[in-house]
């Protein structure tokens, strides 16, 4: 499918102007603007390629009455069957034909190796900002800002990528040497976005937007969308993404004491974010729910049922029957999967220990995406659990070493957190009330069908994914461990081979609950 199809879309969210010197250019820009700006944007769409057709078609409906532009915050080409089967194929090929005015990366970028995610830049053909991205020579990888004419009125865009990043997909910044090759400027985030800010600002931008793929939520780097508008000036919109928030207005003031508008669309097209400029510099943000929207641009949709033609003959291939439903959410809708222990979880690690052979397997919860419903499971089915490029390894590590992934794993709690551990072959207890949480460490052994004490100063093998090995997953605690077996398989064709051999294809209901392998004391 490369260089081929789709054309799409829109993109917009609202905000309000700043600074001094900005309502200046806002009031010189009000005399001559003759029509309404709009800017329809979109945020973690992660592979959700029905979304586009619309925004494509609702871009159809304005550009004769208002000036109107596309934008993207990021998270587009991982997260979902369509980008795991492609390798992000069939999202450049959707994108390529939008006409985005700018795009900026989201973590997920990175998901497939910095490499591949220059390449792919390249084939969705649209400008690429990103303000905070560099090589280790100083170099930025690509422009900190995207200016727009839009009539009389120079709008400009600035991207910026978080910085937990560099921890998420740490191997698209490191070379096979384990040498940094890329940054992004965790320490100085700031002051990067403020320099593309004025630099926009010279080059004569009226209005300055920030496409930023940071969030909302406290991380690592502390590091948020409301901190970056409250140290900096200049900034009149801030469209957000990363934390999958519906936000359809939020004020942050700036660092000058203006209020600045922030908002989100949520994820997988739940709403198009609509950013409205009117005369008089006034700026309004609002959520369009994609449910509700009529309008469907006709070449984009020929473009995306050609990509599903190809995309479902690969997906509807029957894998297994299961009896219950497989979860990683709560019954309130929390990442169940990251906070404690989930039947998808041991599902999983189950299939890593069976592949590997190994006696201990550890799987990080944020490698676990989506649930399965009881009833035919199939091969698109699997991919959308297991949907990254991620391949099963086994190690050789010490008990103590276990012993303490376990406590950096969980020492989070009661916060989400990707690398909550779910396992096999092990069991454990929590206890939130202690320095060093993890006690009562116990390991299967295959000789007394039992569990035994783990003894830290023997050796195990551990079976677990690369990117816990390459320093992005687990807190980073396998990183120099001895790799024995390297690229076994996939992790999606790990649980497979698991369901279909181990299981005989029936997912019983031996697994319609956790099956008490990690105890918690509040």
């Amino acid at each position: 499918m490369k260089k081929s199809l789709l054309f799409s879309t829109l993109l917009g969210l609202t905000l309000m102007s700043c600074h001094t010197t900005q309502n200046v250019r806002t009031d010189k820009v009000a005399k001559t603007q003759d029509k309404t700006i709009v800017v329809l944007f979109e945020n973690d769409a992660h592979c959700n390629i029905d979304g586009y057709q619309k925004m494509a078609g609702m871009r159809d409906a304005i550009q004769d009455t208002a000036y109107c532009c596309l934008v993207s915050s990021g998270d587009y080409l991982q997260g979902g069957t369509a980008g795991a089967i492609s390798n992000g194929q069939y999202i450049a090929d959707i994108m390529r034909n939008m006409n985005y005015t700018a795009i900026t990366l989201g973590n997920h970028e990175f998901d497939f190796g910095m490499a591949r995610m220059k390449e792919i830049m390249k084939d969705i053909n649209a400008p690429v900002t990103c303000c905070n991205l560099f090589d280790m020579k100083g170099k930025r990888e690509y422009a900190n800002y995207v200016m727009k004419q839009l009539g009389p009125t120079k709008v400009a865009f600035v991207g910026v990528t978080t910085p937990t990043t560099l921890y998420t997909e740490a191997y698209s910044f490191f070379d096979k040497n384990d040498v940094q090759t890329h940054e992004l400027r965790e320490k100085t985030l700031v002051n990067e976005v403020q320099t593309a800010v004025d630099e926009a600002r010279k080059a004569g931008a009226d209005y300055v937007i920030v496409l930023s793929h940071v969030g909302e939520d406290d991380n690592l780097c502390h590091s948020v969308s409301h901190d970056i508008v409250k140290r900096t000036r200049g900034i009149d919109a801030v469209l957000d993404g990363h934390t999958h928030s519906v936000v359809p207005e939020v004020k942050v003031n700036n660092l000058d004491g203006m209020p600045v508008v922030i908002a989100q669309t949520g994820t997988k097209f739940a709403n198009i974010g609509k950013l409205t400029l009117r005369k008089g510099g006034i700026i309004h943000t609002q959520m369009l729910p994609v449910k509700g929207i009529n309008n469907v641009n006709a070449r984009i949709k020929e473009v995306t049922d050609s990509i599903k033609t190809v995309y479902n003959a690969k997906v509807n291939r029957e894998i297994c029957q299961s009896d219950v439903d497989i979860n990683i959410l709560d019954e309130v809708g929390k990442q169940a999967v990251r906070l404690r222990e989930t039947n998808a979880g041991d599902l999983c690690a189950d299939a890593y220990r069976y592949v590997t052979g190994a006696q201990i397997a550890i799987s990080n919860g944020g490698g676990i995406r989506t649930s399965l419903k009881a009833g035919k499971v199939t091969y698109g089915d699997v991919i959308a659990l297991l949907p990254y490029e991620n391949y099963v390894e086994v190690l050789e590590v010490s008990g103590q070493k276990i012993i303490d992934v376990l406590n950096a794993c969980t020492s989070f709690l009661p916060v989400e957190n990707g690398d909550f551990p779910q396992v096999s072959g092990i069991q454990f207890t929590i206890d939130m009330n202690a320095e060093k949480r993890v006690k009562d460490v116990k390991v299967f052994d295959k000789v007394s069908n039992n569990y035994l004490p783990i003894d830290p100063n023997a050796t195990y093998s551990l079976g677990t994914i690369d990117y816990c090995v390459t320093g992005g997953g687990l807190q980073k605690m396998l990183k120099n461990e001895k790799v024995v077996k390297q690229n076994i398989m996939l992790y999606s064709e790990a649980l497979i081979e698991y369901v279909t051999k181990a299981l005989n294809g029936h997912i019983t209901r031996d697994y319609e609950n956790p099956q008490g392998r990690i105890t918690i004391i509040k």
